[in-house]
C-alpha cells in the first residue's frame, strides 16, 4: 500500500500557532501540534517563530508542501535588512481607534474608503496601526522600510532563501484586510500608506491563490498562504448560501461572493477569499468570551451556565450588550458592556445565562443580516467555534440567526484550509482538491420564531438608545 502524499498547514492565531499534517488527497489530519502564544495585543514576532518551532516538531517528516494562514491585519514592521522594529501590533489593539477616525475623516469620509478599499476602516485595520505607530513610536517608524502581516512574516521566515524585505509576498486574502489593497482593481492604494504612514514602505508581492513562493529548509513547496478567515473559508470548503458564523474569541460571519462588496456603513468588510473570490465578511470583538465572563460573574462554570439559559423560560426583558472589550462591529471601540431591564425578577442566575448567551448571538445575528443586505444568500449557517459546542448556543441561534444551523465536526479549520492550499499549489491544477467535511445536527430548537424577533428588537433598542454612552465610557475610567 503506497504511502499518501502530505501536506502541513499552519493557523498562526492570536493565541496560539497550531500545525496540522494532512492526506494530500482527501485532507484526513494525520499528525497534528498546538503551541501558546502570549497573551498581549502587542507580541515579537519572533514568539510565532519559537511557537512554530514547537508546534511543529517532529511532524514534518515527508511533507511536500506547506502554508501559514495568519490571523488578520497584525502590523509587522520591518527595516531594510527585515528585522522587526516593533512589537507586531495584532488586530485586537485598540489603541488606533483616534487615528481611525482621523483617516476616515482625511480620505473623505467612510464612502471613499469604501469604494477605494472595500472596506471602511476601523481599529483593527492594519492602516490604521501605521498611523498610530507614527506619534506613539516615532523612533521605531523612523527606522521601518517595509509593513508585512502575520502570515506574511511567517511564510517569509519559513523561506530557506528569504533575503532583506526584497522576497516578502502575501495573498489577496490577507491584503484585503490591510486597508490599502483593493479587491476591486486587485492592487495596491499606495496612496494610503503614505497618508497612512507620511512615507511610502514597501509593501510584500501578491501572490497568486495556488503559487509556490518558495522552499522550506526541510525541503517543503512554500504556498502563498492567507489570513485566517480566508483558510477558514477554503477549510469549510464554503458553498453559495452557506455562511459561517463562528464563535471564539471574536464573533465572525463570513460568505464567499463572486462579485465584491463594498458597505458604506463599515458594517461589512469587502475581503477577498483565497481562490481567487472575495469574502464579505463582519467580526466582532466579542463572542464565547461573554459567555466565560458571565459564568465567572455568577460563580459558576460554563456547563452550569449552559444549563441554566435551557432552563431560563426566556431572558423576560434582560438585555446585554456584550461590548466587554470594547466592540468593533458596532464600531464601538471605547464602549464596555451594558446590562438593561435588571430588576428582581431578571436578576437570577438562570435568566442572566439566558440573556448572555442571547447578546452574544444577537450581535452575530446582525452580522448575518448584513451579509444578506449585501445580496448575499443565507441558506444555511455553518456554526463553530468553541462556543458552538454550548448546547444553549445550538437551541437559539437557529431562530436568532433566521436560518437552518449545521455543526461542522470540530477541527482546526483554518491550519485545515492552509494545508488544502498547500495541497493545491503542490497539485498545479486549477481548482483545490476536494475535501469532505463533515457536519452535526445542533441541539433541538428552543426559541420561536415570534420570540426571537422580540428579543431581537429589544436588543436593537438598547443598542440605538444606548450609543451615546457606549461611545464614551472607557474614557470615564
Amino acid at each position: 500500500m503506497s504511502q499518501p502524499r502530505l501536506v502541513a498547514g499552519v493557523d498562526c492565531s492570536t493565541q496560539a500557532t497550531k500545525v496540522v499534517v494532512c492526506d494530500a488527497a482527501t485532507g484526513e489530519v494525520l499528525r497534528e501540534g498546538r503551541a501558546p502564544h502570549p497573551d498581549a495585543t502587542q507580541v515579537d514576532p519572533a514568539e510565532w517563530w519559537t511557537a512554530w518551532q514547537t508546534a511543529s516538531e517532529g511532524l514534518l517528516d515527508g511533507v511536500e508542501a506547506v502554508s501559514v494562514g495568519g490571523q488578520q491585519h497584525g502590523m509587522v514592521l520591518l527595516d531594510g535588512a527585515g528585522e522587526v522594529v516593533h512589537p507586531a501590533v495584532l488586530w485586537n489593539d485598540t489603541s488606533s481607534a483616534d487615528a481611525t477616525a482621523e483617516l476616515v475623516s482625511e480620505l473623505g469620509g467612510p464612502e471613499a474608503w469604501a469604494a477605494a478599499t472595500g472596506s471602511v476602516p476601523v481599529p483593527s485595520f492594519t492602516v490604521t496601526k501605521l498611523r498610530w505607530v507614527r506619534t506613539a513610536a516615532p523612533g521605531a517608524a523612523a527606522r521601518a522600510e517595509a509593513v508585512a502581516l502575520p502570515h506574511d512574516w511567517l511564510t517569509h521566515r519559513l523561506a530557506a532563501d528569504r533575503a532583506g524585505i526584497e522576497d516578502l509576498t502575501t495573498d489577496r486574502g490577507d491584503a484585503s484586510g490591510t486597508g490599502w489593497w483593493s479587491p476591486t482593481t486587485n492592487s495596491y492604494r499606495p496612496d494610503l500608506v503614505e497618508l497612512a504612514f507620511g512615507r511610502s514602505l514597501a509593501l510584500p508581492r501578491v501572490a497568486g491563490p495556488a503559487e509556490i513562493v518558495g522552499q522550506t529548509s526541510f525541503g517543503a513547496a512554500l504556498a502563498a498562504g492567507t489570513g485566517d478567515n480566508m483558510a477558514a473559508a477554503l477549510g469549510l470548503d464554503l458553498q453559495p448560501g452557506d455562511v459561517a458564523v463562528s464563535l471564539g474569541t471574536s464573533g465572525t460571519a463570513f460568505a464567499r461572493s463572486a462579485a465584491p462588496t463594498t458597505d458604506p456603513s463599515g458594517f461589512v468588510a469587502g475581503f477577498a477569499d483565497a481562490t481567487g473570490g472575495y469574502l464579505p465578511l463582519v467580526c466582532t470583538l466579542n463572542a464565547a468570551r461573554v459567555m466565560s465572563a458571565t459564568a465567572q460573574l455568577l460563580g459558576i462554570d460554563l456547563a452550569a451556565l449552559d444549563e441554566a439559559a435551557l432552563e431560563s423560560e426566556g431572558s423576560k426583558g434582560l438585555v446585554l450588550l456584550p461590548y466587554l472589550d470594547g466592540e468593533r462591529t458596532p464600531d464601538l471601540p471605547h464602549s464596555t458592556g451594558l446590562i438593561y431591564g435588571l430588576t428582581r425578577a431578571t436578576s437570577q442566575p438562570s435568566t442572566m445565562a439566558r440573556a448572555a448567551v442571547e447578546g452574544m448571538l444577537c450581535g452575530l445575528a446582525d452580522a448575518v443580516d448584513a451579509l444578506r443586505a449585501q445580496g448575499l444568500p443565507v441558506q444555511r449557517v455553518l456554526l463553530l467555534g468553541g462556543a458552538a459546542r454550548s448546547r444553549a448556543v445550538q437551541a437559539l441561534a437557529p431562530a436568532l440567526l433566521g436560518a437552518p444551523v449545521v455543526l461542522p465536526e470540530p477541527g482546526e479549520y483554518v491550519a485545515l484550509g492552509a494545508a488544502r492550499q498547500a495541497a493545491w499549489a503542490a497539485s498545479g491544477e486549477d481548482i483545490p482538491p476536494t475535501w469532505e467535511v463533515a457536519v452535526g445536527k445542533p441541539e433541538s430548537p428552543v426559541m420561536s420564531d415570534s420570540e426571537a424577533a422580540h428579543v431581537r428588537e429589544l436588543y436593537a433598542a438598547v443598542l440605538a438608545g444606548s450609543r451615546p454612552l457606549l461611545a464614551r465610557t472607557k474614557n470615564w475610567g
